[in-house]
């Protein structure tokens, strides 16, 4: 047996392994990285974050990844320079946190990346009909393994495109095993740059889980104040929007797009929702003269209504649900408010905190219970073609050397 082959395989066999999970989303605030100790696998997972961060990237990473992210026709040998170059630096950023974190790389059982979208296209988007749902991660697993001497396991999307589904949202993989309550309905929902859930009802029945992207997060809101507030790269507490008045033409306008119509589960991503779709609006609605304030309070508006919509839509499935926010989302006010206030039916509004995940960390640790399943799961506990979930091992692992 190959030594690397039986470090696996010794890994597999232990009671608890150690996992770094890293998550880079649309957003591109950072590398998010999450050591955790790992009992068990399956419905039996139990997980201990034991040190997070977010690594930010500077102004030339997202100056990079800007060129080609997102884009329907962009510079083809860029993509495959940064293809390694952006495994390189999460490779780095990873040493760097062991090195703060004062751990000793050998003891890390593998590393779990979800790697940079660039780009997301399921078949409702491109509508042709000799191909398949398409997505594509940038950063090599093989230069985070080389760089960081240890096994990593990624590019966790394409088995599940491979096996029909869309690609997204992975989250219900890790929500349904590490979540679901058999005493109370839960809606776990991540507000990252795009917005998406995890439906999970509390008989724990998986024919009625499902997951799906629902509209755009902080994407269009993050666009716009870095196109016109200087050196700002989001509303800090919502503070442009809560000064301006929502334009409802103008909303009315962003809401009417045929993505909104589809029945969930469904994907999107900021191919869809950026500053193009908001400008179309605009001129649609002749709204081009009005302020950055207003903009953003319709925009914030905007985000709040497409996931309320799917949220109500949730609690008509399943009685006295709670939601359980993550992702940058829940650290803007306004929208949480608005969120309040447009789903009476909803119990309460909490975080992945009070279920013992920091909502920061919560993607990254999800990428890691995906590489704990790849290592030591069984059957895949969760299969659901309907809902598009497949019943699938997902990763692919690269060795150190």
């Amino acid at each position: 047996m190959h030594p690397h082959i039986k470090a696996l395989y010794n890994s597999a066999l232990k009671p608890s392994r150690l996992i770094i999970g890293l998550m880079s989303g649309t957003s591109l605030d950072g590398l998010d990285v999450a050591l955790c100790k790992i009992t068990g696998a399956g419905l039996n997972t139990h997980i201990e974050v034991l040190n997070f961060t977010t690594v930010d990237y500077n102004d030339d990473y997202k100056t990079k990844i800007k060129q080609v992210f997102a884009k329907r026709e962009c510079d083809l040998e860029l993509v495959t320079l940064l293809h390694p170059w952006v495994g390189k630096l999460h490779g780095d950023m990873v040493n760097q946190c062991l090195h703060t974190w004062q751990i000793d790389p050998a003891s890390i059982d593998v590393i779990a990346s979800h790697g940079q979208t660039i780009y997301h296209c399921p078949q409702s988007q491109h509508n042709h009909k000799s191909f398949t749902n398409g997505t594509l991660q940038i950063g090599d697993s093989d230069q985070i393994a080389v760089t960081t001497g240890i096994t990593t396991i990624g590019d966790f999307r394409q088995k599940h495109i491979a096996a029909g589904g869309e690609g997204a949202p992975l989250a219900v993989y890790g929500d349904y095993l590490y979540f679901s309550s058999a005493v109370e309905s839960r809606i776990l929902l991540n507000m990252g740059g795009i917005a998406n859930l995890t439906f999970l009802p509390k008989n724990g029945d998986a024919n009625r889980v499902f997951s799906s992207d629902i509209g755009p997060g902080n994407t269009i809101m993050d666009a716009y104040v870095q196109q016109h507030f200087k050196d700002m790269h989001y509303d800090d507490g919502a503070k442009i929007a809560k000064a301006g008045k929502v334009n409802t033409p103008l909303l009315n306008a962003l809401c009417n797009n045929a993505f909104f119509k589809l029945p969930m589960p469904k994907t999107t991503g900021p191919e869809v929702f950026n500053l193009a779709y908001l400008n179309t609006a605009q001129q649609l609605t002749n709204t081009q003269h009005l302020s950055h304030e207003d903009v953003m309070a319709t925009l914030n508006t905007f985000t709040a209504t497409a996931i309320a919509n799917a949220l109500n839509e949730c609690a008509e499935r399943a009685q006295n649900c709670v939601v359980y926010a993550s992702g940058g989302g829940i650290h803007n006010p306004l929208l949480m408010a608005q969120l309040t206030t447009l789903c009476p039916r909803i119990k309460a509004f909490k975080n992945t905190d009070d279920l013992g995940i920091n909502p920061d960390a919560k993607e990254a640790v999800l990428f890691a219970i995906l590489a704990n399943e790849c290592l030591a799961g069984e059957q895949q506990h969760l299969s659901n073609t309907a809902q598009g979930i497949a019943g699938v091992t997902m990763g692919k692992v690269s060795f150190a050397d």
